[in-house]
């Protein structure tokens, strides 16, 4: 018996047609995403490059691979091997289920595509689907948990902070289970309502490699987590290295400042006082009369006061000087360039130093199953 296929954008692919389906599941999600959010994933690149951080830029299969936003997928059977229902009795059903999804959570949920396999033992479905919101720019993007909020779910337990057990996503999962067996009661069927997991019993072959599969998948995730967060304090991105010449830059220029003109006030102080000095002591060193030397202190004093003041708005115009901003801006681009050399260099020396650990190598991965 052949197998039944569904997209959001084919339509029905029914047994007993020789019509065969133009793209794949695979395609028809890229394409969904690219006709939904490319304009989100877009305008986020360009505020990413506003902000200096263009390594934080994504393409659609970036979005597709996120765990966070990929698509996510249900399998719908009743029984096991050792007894279920008629292949036309699950269709049914399910039919009416996505009839009642949509209608309940099509404004933020939105199913792409399904198959019901029926060339296996028990029959079942495998459907996938995405949530979406609008964002603070009033973009439409994958977001499940501002979608589901938005729909009315609560946390399972509002008086508990949100977590890995206390979440939307659990109290959603528990209305689709809820209709999904409503609808199975209506047809007859005798259920067992509560919901067990974990187990394995009722999976096919190629659903338990699958499970297998991701439960390896977590636990080598879960190996190399340690891993990850010792080298993600020790590996720097070169964006945070340029962030860290600017800053690092700017405070070299802002302090070599102050140094240049308190050198400069200092320098020039000596100087006049010396000049001074020489003065005063051929004038009081002399026979002059005491009304002359009199006179003359006073002279100098003002003198003193002159120079002080030309001194003063001297500095204050060197100041300026330097805090042009042209002027700053090509005083600080030579230090960081200057810099820059040094910098990279001992990162690289401190990268290859991490890379160095026996436990570094690349991390094994689970390939997903090839829909």
């Amino acid at each position: 018996m052949k197998n039944v296929y569904w997209d959001c954008y084919q339509g029905y692919r029914l047994p007993g047609t020789d019509e065969e389906r133009r793209f794949t599941f695979s395609e028809v999600e890229k394409s969904y995403y690219l006709e939904h959010y490319g304009d989100h994933v877009f305008a986020q690149n360009l505020r990413n490059e506003a902000a200096r951080h263009k390594e934080r830029n994504r393409e659609i299969d970036d979005v597709l691979k996120n765990k966070k936003t990929c698509p996510e997928e249900t399998l719908l059977q009743l029984g096991n091997i050792d007894g279920t229902v008629r292949p036309e009795v699950l269709a049914q059903i399910s039919a009416e289920y996505f009839e009642k999804f949509e209608e309940r959570f099509g404004s933020h949920v939105h199913i792409l595509d399904w198959a019901l396999h029926l060339d296996e033992t028990t029959p079942h479905i495998h459907e996938r689907h995405v949530f979406d919101a609008r964002n603070e720019y009033g973009e439409l993007c994958p977001m499940q948990d501002k979608a589901l909020e938005e729909l009315g779910f609560e946390l399972p337990d509002p008086t508990k902070e949100k977590g890995k057990y206390n979440n939307r996503k659990m109290t959603f999962d528990a209305e689709c289970r809820r209709m999904f067996l409503d609808i199975c009661q209506k047809h007859g069927l005798e259920i067992d309502m509560e919901p067990v997991y974990g187990g394995r019993s009722y999976l096919e072959k190629e659903d338990y490699i699958v499970q297998k599969l991701r439960d390896e998948n977590e636990r080598l995730e879960q190996e190399n987590a340690d891993l990850r967060a010792e080298k993600s304090e020790l590996v720097l991105k070169i964006s945070d290295v340029e962030k860290l010449l600017d800053d690092v830059s700017n405070d070299a220029y802002e302090k070599a400042c102050d140094v240049i003109t308190e050198a400069v006030r200092d320098e020039t102080q000596k100087e006049d006082a010396k000049l001074i000095d020489d003065y005063e002591k051929r004038i009081f060193g002399s026979d002059n009369t005491p009304a002359v030397k009199n006179i003359a202190k006073q002279i100098f004093t003002g003198i003193r006061d002159l120079f002080g003041r030309a001194r003063e708005k001297m500095l204050a115009s060197i100041k300026r000087t330097l805090s042009d901003p042209e002027i700053k801006d090509r005083n600080v681009s030579q230090i960081k360039e200057k810099a820059r050399g040094s910098v990279l260099a001992k990162l690289a020396k401190a990268k290859e130093e991490v890379l160095k650990h026996p436990a570094s190598g690349n991390e094994r991965r689970v390939r997903k199953e090839e829909r």
